[in-house]
């Protein structure tokens, strides 16, 4: 008979919060499978390939959807992770005593920010700015490829990448902040005993040894880009069915977020309820896929470079 010691008591309760976890992704994912099954009993695999998002005929297709999440995180990677990176650099290694935590805090207050307020600040600001120094001079000299081709209106895949880009730098800053400052000084001190500048120490000592953590840090951005609605939704354009197919970076289009967030509400029939319910699995879905995949690629890397997972 096991005794009910502070010790035992202490085990199983975090051994439950620790299972509510999973308990609660088990639940998500069998309300959504649920609440989905009319949709694929109807169009099978089509609603994922599919390009028509109709609702007379009905035909419901989340293809352009799914691209158009991919396109805006992939320019929310490309952009905010080296800034972040930038940020976390500074902070660390170059700012000086006086201004390296108040502009820790600065940062950080980025993430409390309501993601409608970015949204209304790219409609207002942003959007403009996109359009005249950005879409209309790639569109004048570079319109002819396919990419750079269309009518510029500030709307469209490039301004909801700007924007998500902004919104994962303080998640991304501060992880990699925390990962940088975890690296012993003693490797920095050994790596100026041979004659390394400061740029070599960051570059092939710092970023080396902290690889996994910052790999962790670009992760969280990426499943906060993946999952952003109400700021993506507003500066994107919300163009729907074979139209919203992304050919350029300048149209108007959807993310499985913002296809959810502009239609779940206002939709009449079971089957149009159900399509919605289904673009939330794929997007649950690719959530998982991409975490699990990137932690595959990660311990392969460290283990054949010989480091740790951590």
């Amino acid at each position: 008979m096991i005794k009910l010691t502070g010790d035992n008591i202490f085990k199983v309760l975090v051994a439950v919060i620790a299972a509510s976890a999973i308990v609660i992704l088990l639940l998500n994912t069998y309300v959504l499978i649920t609440g989905s099954a009319n949709v694929f009993a109807t169009s099978g695999f089509g609603f994922i390939s599919g390009r028509n998002w109709n609702f007379d005929i009905p035909s419901f297709g989340v293809l352009p959807a799914i691209l158009g999440t991919l396109i805006t995180s992939g320019i929310a990677l490309l952009v905010g992770v080296p800034l972040s990176l930038g940020i976390a650099i500074f902070i660390v290694e170059m700012a000086p005593r006086a201004i390296r935590v108040p502009f820790s805090y600065l940062v950080e207050m980025l993430a409390a920010v309501p993601s409608v307020i970015y949204g209304l600040w790219g409609m207002l600001v942003l959007r403009f700015w996109v359009l005249d120094y950005i879409e209309t001079p790639l569109n004048t000299h570079l319109g002819w490829f396919p990419l750079f081709s269309g009518t510029p209106t500030g709307y469209g895949f490039l301004t909801a990448g700007l924007i998500l880009a902004i919104m994962i730098i303080p998640t991304v800053a501060s992880v990699s902040r925390e990962v940088i400052s975890a690296v012993p000084n003693s490797i920095r001190e050994a790596a100026y005993g041979i004659g390394a500048t400061k740029w070599e120490v960051i570059r092939h000592w710092v970023l080396s040894y902290g690889r996994s953590g910052i790999f962790g840090a670009i992760i969280l951005g990426l499943g906060r880009a993946i999952g952003e609605t109400m700021a993506v939704t507003m500066v994107i354009g919300n163009a729907s069915g074979a139209s919203g197919m992304p050919v350029s970076l300048f149209q108007t289009g959807q993310t499985l977020p913002s296809l959810i967030a502009g239609g779940f509400f206002d939709s009449q029939t079971a089957l149009l309820s159900s399509a919605y319910i289904g673009a939330g699995l794929v997007l649950l879905a690719i959530s998982l896929l991409i975490n699990v995949a990137a932690h595959v690629m990660m311990t392969r890397v460290l283990k054949v470079k010989g480091g740790a997972v951590e």
